[in-house]
């Protein structure tokens, strides 16, 4: 049983997801909180998998909230907003979160966004990826040469930049899907990084979220 928060400072909001989460099999709502102040209270005072997280709050916003709430718990977080500011979503990936999908998601996308990064798997809808790759490709291609890697490794790397799944990668370059996702563990361990996001950030940018290599 996968178990939810839900934070958002519309009650509205919150108690709408509590009921559409509530009727999913495998999930269990725990609770909602109004800002990220109480979110990080709760998540450290109770056994809390996933957290759907508002981004702008009062008290403390979600972005700050994640950055408490990965640093000290084993919660991963998704952020669920209706804004696709650039700014908020790289900042969200540094501090720590695993998904980031607009509010305006059918329950379906939202319940495979929880199980995916409960498989330690990254979620970004594609809409905000490609407003956010639009604004990053514009920046001079940053020299990726001292990071030591192979030209597979610059390849899947690439393909993931590029936003393509494990398969459609697999299929580009002719290897198997399990090679592919050995591939991205290896370079994860390699770089320090914990998920294929912030490969791709790192590919486009050279910067991990906000934060210089």
């Amino acid at each position: 049983m996968t178990k939810i928060l839900v934070v958002d400072d519309n009650p509205f909001i919150t108690g709408g997801l509590e009921i559409i989460l509530a009727t999913m099999d495998g999930i269990e709502v725990l609770g909602a909180a109004g800002n990220g102040a109480e979110a990080v209270t709760f998540c450290q005072n109770h056994e809390v998998d996933v957290v759907l997280m508002d981004v702008r709050m009062p008290v403390m916003d979600g972005v700050e909230a994640t950055k408490e709430i990965t640093a000290t718990t084993a919660t991963k977080v998704i952020i669920l907003t209706t804004f696709d500011d650039d700014a908020f979503i790289l900042k969200a990936i540094e501090n720590g979160a695993k998904g980031y999908l607009l509010k305006n998601n059918d329950p379906q996308t939202i319940r495979h966004a929880i199980r995916s990064v409960m498989q330690n798997q990254s979620i970004i809808q594609d809409e905000i990826w490609d407003k956010v790759k639009t604004s990053l490709i514009s920046e001079t291609k940053p020299d990726l040469s001292d990071l030591g890697l192979t030209a597979r490794e610059m390849d899947v790397m690439k393909a993931i930049a590029s936003g393509l799944s494990n398969k459609e990668i697999a299929k580009n370059l002719f290897i198997s899907e399990g090679t592919v996702a050995n591939n991205i563990s290896a370079l994860l361990g390699k770089l320090g990084l914990d998920h294929r996001t912030q490969l791709a950030i790192l590919y486009l940018t050279g910067r991990v979220g906000g934060g210089e290599m």
